[in-house]
C-alpha cells in the first residue's frame, strides 16, 4: 500500500525540514533521523516518491508514471537502511534488449557473454569479436568515475586542504589507466556517435546502442556529451550483479515506498500535499518553511530536494545571492524533448522478428526500434527546430512480462520512453491534439515491428515535458533536474563553489539529483548530502 501521510499535531520546530518526498529527499529524512535528528519531510503530491512512483493511472495497473527501471541506486544504502524488510525488491531482467529490425532480423544482448557474442555476430563478426574490448574499456573508465559518486566534490573556485584526499585519489585512478586514459576522457567529454563508429561497423549494433546515449538528453548521438551516458550500462548492479538493470516489484514506486516506510519507523514525519511557498531565512540563514497554505515550520537545517531554479528563483526570489551565484543559475540548462506515454494493453505485442504473445525474452528487456544512428539524427533535426520528432526514437518497456503484480490478470502494461519532442513548441503551447498525435506517431512506429499492437491498446497516458514539469516540479520536463554536460558535473554541479550540497544561504543544502552526481534514481545526492550536514552540526 503507498504511503499517503499528512501527518497532524506535529511539532512546528525541526532539526531539519526537507523539500521534496522524491527518493533522494527520503534517503537524506533517513540518514538524518536514523542520527536522531528530528525530520520533516514536505511533499507537494498527494504520495511520495517524486518522480520514482507507481500510480494505478489506468483501474487496476501499477504503473511507474515516470521512472521505469533500476540499478543505479546506491546498494550501500539498501544495506543501511535495510530497504528489502521494507519491500524493496528488484526484479531481475534477462535479456537487457531487444532490438527487432524491418528486415526481420533482430539482435538481443545482455543474457551472458556468450550470447551476446553469437547475437552480434549475426551483423557482423568483426563486432563480435571488439565488444569484449569495448565493454571493458566501458569498465575501466567505470572504475574510476563509480568511486566519484559517493565523493564530496571539492570546491574549484576556493580550493582547501580537505579537498587533497579526494583530487589525489582521482588523480592517481587516472594515471593507472595510463594510454586509455585518452578513451576516458574522450567518454567523459566526447560524442557517442564517433566512439560508436570507431568500434563497430554493423548499423544495427551502433544504433541500439546510441539509444542509451540519448535518454533524457536533448542532443543527437553525434554531440558531445552523449558519450557520458554509454558506461551507465556497465556502472549499476541488480542483486549484486554488475551492469543488471532491473524492474521494481510491483513498479518504481516499490523503491520509495520502501524508503518511505523505513523513515517513518526511524521517526520522519512525511507530510503530503504540502507544497512549499517559501524558504524562511533570517540574516542570510535558512530558519524554515512557509507553505502554500501559510502553515510554517521551524527547523535549523532546510535541504531541498528540488531543482536549483524551483530553490532559489522561487522559493528564495527576494533572497540576497551573490552576484555571480545568480549568474551561474541562470547558465543551468533544462532543456528536455522527452515524452513519456504509459500504456495499457489486453496481450504482449507480437513482433514479426520473433513472434509470439505469451511472455518471452523479446518482452523483458528495453525494446529498441531504431534502425540507423541517421533515424536518431533525423529524429533530433525536426526537434532543434521546434516540433516534435516526426518519425520518434522509441524505446518500450513491458515490465508485466516479467512481474505479473502490476496488471490485472491476462493484461499487460508497456512504458514508452520517446525521443524527441521538445520542451517549447515553435507552432505554439503543448495541447491534448499535439500529444494525441505524437502519440499516434509512436503507434505507428511500434505497429511496423508488432503488427496488431493499436489494436491491443486498452488505455494510454501521455505525459510532455510540459506535463512532467507540471507533475512531478521537474523544470523545463527536464528528468535529471538540469542537463548533465561535463562542465555540469562533479565540482561543476550545481555550479562551480558549491558542490558541497552546501549553498550560500547558511543552514540550506541541496540534496536532489541538481547536486553531485546528478540525475538518475541513484540515491547517492541524498546520501552524500545528508553526510555534510550530519558534519557539519
Amino acid at each position: 500500500m503507498a504511503v499517503r501521510v499528512a501527518v497532524t499535531h506535529m511539532a512546528t520546530t525541526y532539526d531539519a525540514i526537507i523539500i521534496g518526498g522524491g527518493h533522494n529527499g527520503l534517503v537524506t529524512a533517513c540518514y538524518l533521523a536514523a542520527a536522531k535528528w528530528k525530520v520533516l519531510v514536505l511533499e507537494r503530491r498527494h504520495i511520495v516518491g517524486g518522480a520514482c512512483v507507481s500510480e494505478e493511472t489506468f483501474p487496476g495497473f501499477k504503473v511507474s508514471t515516470a521512472a521505469y527501471v533500476n540499478s543505479l541506486f546506491r546498494p550501500e544504502i539498501v544495506r543501511d537502511l535495510n530497504l528489502r524488510a521494507y519491500g524493496f525488491e528488484a526484479v531481475e531482467r534477462s535479456p537487457a534488449s531487444f532490438s527487432p529490425f524491418l528486415d526481420g532480423r533482430y539482435l538481443m544482448l545482455g543474457r551472458d557473454r556468450a550470447s551476446d557474442l553469437a547475437e552480434i555476430a549475426k551483423f557482423s563478426a568483426r563486432d563480435a569479436q571488439a565488444y569484449p574490448q569495448y565493454e571493458a574499456m566501458l569498465e575501466r573508465v567505470a572504475s574510476v568515475i563509480e568511486p566519484t559518486l559517493t565523493q564530496i566534490p571539492p570546491n574549484v573556485l576556493k580550493p582547501k586542504l580537505g579537498d587533497l584526499p579526494s583530487a589525489l585519489k582521482l588523480g592517481r585512478a587516472m594515471q593507472k589507466m595510463g594510454p586509455a586514459m585518452n578513451e576516458a576522457i574522450e567518454i567523459l567529454t566526447g560524442a557517442a556517435r564517433p566512439i560508436l563508429d570507431r568500434w563497430f561497423e554493423s548499423e544495427n549494433l551502433k544504433a541500439t546502442l546510441a539509444t542509451d546515449a540519448i535518454i533524457g538528453a536533448f542532443m543527437a548521438p553525434s554531440m558531445p556529451g552523449t558519450a557520458y551516458v554509454l558506461f551507465h550500462h556497465v556502472m549499476g548492479e541488480t542483486n549484486g550483479k554488475k551492469g543488471v538493470w532491473a524492474y521494481m516489484r510491483g513498479g518504481m514506486g516499490g523503491l520509495t515506498q520502501s524508503l518511505a516506510k523505513a523513515a517513518l519507523d526511524l521517526g520522519v514525519e512525511i507530510r503530503t500535499e504540502a507544497p512549499v511557498a517559501k524558504i524562511l531565512t533570517k540574516n542570510g540563514t535558512a530558519t524554515g518553511v512557509a507553505l502554500e497554505n501559510g502553515d510554517e515550520f521551524s527547523a535549523r537545517t532546510v535541504a531541498s530536494g528540488v531543482d536549483m531554479h524551483l530553490t532559489f528563483e522561487r522559493f528564495l526570489a527576494d533572497e540576497a545571492l551573490p552576484e555571480d551565484f545568480r549568474a551561474a543559475l541562470k547558465r543551468i540548462s533544462y532543456d528536455s524533448a522527452s515524452v513519456k506515454i504509459n500504456v495499457a494493453l489486453d496481450r504482449l505485442p507480437s513482433f514479426t522478428a520473433l513472434p509470439g504473445h505469451e511472455p518471452g525474452p523479446q518482452h523483458h528487456g528495453t525494446v529498441h526500434l531504431c534502425e540507423t544512428q541517421d533515424f536518431i539524427e533525423r529524429a533530433y533535426d525536426d526537434a532543434k527546430y521546434g516540433a516534435p520528432s516526426r518519425e520518434p526514437v522509441v524505446e518500450c518497456c513491458l515490465p508485466s512480462s516479467v512481474d505479473a503484480t502490476v496488471a490485472p490478470e491476462g493484461k499487460h502494461l508497456m512504458s514508452m520512453f520517446v525521443q524527441y519532442a521538445p520542451y517549447t513548441l515553435k507552432a505554439g503551447p503543448w495541447t491534448q491534439a499535439i500529444k494525441d498525435d505524437f502519440a499516434d506517431r509512436c503507434f505507428e512506429i511500434v505497429e511496423r515491428y508488432a503488427p496488431g499492437f493499436k489494436n491491443s491498446v486498452i488505455a494510454r497516458q501521455i505525459l510532455s515535458p510540459v506535463d512532467i514539469e507540471e507533475t512531478f516540479g521537474l523544470t523545463g520536463g527536464n528528468i535529471f533536474q538540469g542537463a548533465m554536460p561535463l562542465h555540469s558535473l562533479y565540482a561543476f554541479r550545481p555550479v562551480p563553489g558549491y558542490a558541497d550540497y552546501k549553498t550560500p544561504i547558511k543552514n540550506l543544502y541541496m540534496c536532489g539529483s541538481a547536486a553531485h552526481p546528478g540525475g538518475g534514481v541513484m540515491g547517492a545526492p541524498g546520501w552524500n548530502a545528508a553526510r555534510e550536514m550530519l558534519k557539519r552540526r
